[in-house]
């Protein structure tokens, strides 16, 4: 591929090797899909009589999620024309949203404007406070509206074109179509969301208040149901029940005995995606704390006053309540389920991209955060071509060295079989390698096609998709604007054949998650962390921890100080029980 472009020093003009872009990028913030192929013509026409710069590609983002923010922080904006396209026009810390609920973070110490983000970047980005609800991927176009009114011509819609498109719209609450979700229960997704039940709260504390009501008309009100035993609801559960303890019972000191907090979990556990220990511990401290904690039930329908939850030991239970949260998972977005059809992924959950974040099916379309998994090859799709790279010597049979030659860059591409080499399945092809070296015996051994196919039988069982947190969105969109760094220079496609070493490697390795750790705060100062290296802490000193790591992955000094100031009003000052 040949770069060319024209300098002029007023007498002489001078070739310089340099990228010059003929298309446009163009990338969605909610998530990030597309191609790392990078391509431009090289064009001259003699005499140039002014410099010519490279035209730029557009790179057009949607959304300001974790994704979406972390690939425009650590984008290159000197190489790319980027255009942020997203319905609110800020980033949103979301693990402490269960902390602005109950008033011991305030929303706009968790918010940072994006064009502040942006600013502080420089080079050359634009904002528009919009939402996308169709994507064209044929023409490169995608449909956009204005939310900030309807009275403008065409109801506030255009059209935006790109040539790259990285999607990272995030995810929706998954309501999994149970009756009534929708009408009556909260959800903890936006910063409104935790807004909006800091409101609900006080409200149910207020009523409760009443000189009119009954006992049993109290207890309804002050019975406060979430949802789903997972990071999001345990933590709220939490949070909650320290706001009653510690401050809502000295204001409401006449019926601070009749509230109850109560938490649905569909699965026999809470918190199944950590250690047990953390479970366990879990469970047993909601308890002692008068948490309610019901696993096993699955809730069919919520209507105005009462919830319905079913168990096949009890049958279907109705429960008053006076405010629900709804935390059980993500759905997709509406126009990306008809993204999705368009591209013949309509029965999936989320859009499928290969291992360089690009949408399949689709040409210059990332995806990443909630809004899309990773659907990772598998090995035995491609074992021929991995037997006939490893088999060097053309001999119909692979030795020991010849498997080992090439392992390493086996992992890289298929790191299920990482994980099965660590996994205590250590027989076949894993016991061979594993005791080979060194061992005259085995090092004689030879496996021909169909014995390396049945050893690495069972290997594809490992693949798992990741996880949808904030810390995948964050790692896929810093990995995604390191490709798109390199991709002015890049001169092959990203994906390629396995290749030995000594004969080089893929410019651009496939995305690999790198977990750091995760954290449940379980109120009373006591936080549980489960990190690398399968080491679990539990208790205050973790709690301390956790206020480290929070404070130091804020986005900007400014929201860096105001949490940490709110942290100290806090223990100072208690939470704030206003209604407003």
């Amino acid at each position: 591929m040949r770069w060319t472009a024209f300098v002029w020093d007023g007498a002489t003009r001078a070739m310089k090797h340099r990228p010059t872009f003929t298309n446009l990028v163009l990338v969605l913030a909610a998530s990030s899909g597309g191609g790392l192929v990078a391509y431009a013509d090289s064009q001259s026409d003699g005499v140039v009589d002014m410099p010519q710069g490279p035209k730029k590609k557009k790179v057009v983002v949607l959304g300001t999620g974790w994704g979406g923010t972390t690939f425009l922080r650590n984008l290159d904006s000197k190489l790319y024309d980027v255009q942020v396209i997203s319905p609110r026009n800020y980033f949103a810390f979301t693990p402490l949203l269960p902390s602005v609920t109950c008033g011991t973070v305030e929303p706009r110490s968790v918010v940072e404007p994006i064009r502040r983000i942006l600013e502080k970047k420089g080079g050359d980005f634009k904002f528009w406070e919009a939402e996308c609800f169709k994507i064209d991927p044929a023409n490169k176009k995608i449909h956009c509206r204005s939310n900030a009114g309807t009275n403008l011509d065409g109801n506030g819609e255009f059209l935006v074109d790109y040539d790259y498109l990285v999607v990272a719209v995030g995810a929706r609450s998954n309501t999994f179509n149970t009756p009534g979700v929708e009408e009556n229960c909260h959800f903890l997704k936006e910063v409104e969301d935790a807004q909006k039940i800091r409101r609900s709260v006080m409200n149910c504390f207020e009523k409760a208040s009443l000189p009119y009501l009954n006992e049993e008309e109290k207890k309804k009100n002050l019975h406060f149901v979430i949802v789903g035993g997972g990071p999001t609801g345990v933590e709220f559960a939490a949070e909650l029940h320290d706001f009653v303890t510690e401050d809502l019972s000295k204001l409401y000191p006449s019926i601070q005995h009749l509230v109850k907090i109560s938490l649905i979990e569909a699965a026999d556990h809470i918190l199944t995606m950590f250690d047990k220990r953390i479970t366990n511990f879990a469970e047993d401290k909601f308890g002692r704390n008068g948490i309610d904690v019901k696993t096993g039930y699955k809730v069919v329908k919520v209507s105005k006053d009462a919830i319905t939850m079913q168990n096949p030991a009890t049958g279907d239970i109705a429960v008053p309540y006076g405010m629900a949260v709804w935390s059980t998972g993500i759905g997709t977005r509406p126009f990306i389920v008809d993204f999705m059809k368009q591209i013949g992924q309509a029965n999936r959950r989320v859009l499928a991209t290969d291992e360089w974040l690009r949408v399949r099916e689709c040409d210059d379309i990332y995806a990443v955060g909630d809004c899309a998994t990773i659907n990772q090859r598998r090995v035995m799709e491609d074992i021929a071509e991995i037997f006939r790279v490893a088999d060097k010597d053309k001999s119909g049979t692979l030795t020991v060295k010849e498997i080992q030659d090439i392992l390493e860059d086996i992992y890289v591409r298929y790191p299920q079989v990482k994980l099965y080499m660590k996994s205590k399945q250590m027989n076949g092809i894993a016991d061979l390698i594993s005791t080979g070296e060194g061992d005259t015996k085995k090092e004689n051994v030879e496996l021909n096609i169909e014995e390396f196919k049945k050893a690495l039988s069972l290997v594809d069982s490992q693949v798992k998709n990741l996880p949808a947190t904030a810390q995948v969105a964050a790692q896929q969109g810093q990995y995604l604007a390191r490709c798109f760094n390199k991709m002015p220079d890049a001169e092959e496609n990203p994906e390629g054949p396995i290749r030995i070493r000594g004969e080089g490697r893929h410019r651009f390795r496939p995305f690999r998650y790198r977990h750091l750790g995760q954290f449940a705060p379980l109120g009373g100062e006591q936080t549980a962390a489960q990190l690398p290296g399968d080491w679990i802490s539990i208790g205050h000193s973790s709690q301390w921890l956790w206020y480290s790591v929070y404070a130091t992955k804020q986005i900007s000094w400014r929201t860096r100080a105001l949490v940490i100031s709110d942290w100290g009003r806090r223990f100072i000052f208690g939470r704030d029980s206003s209604c407003i």
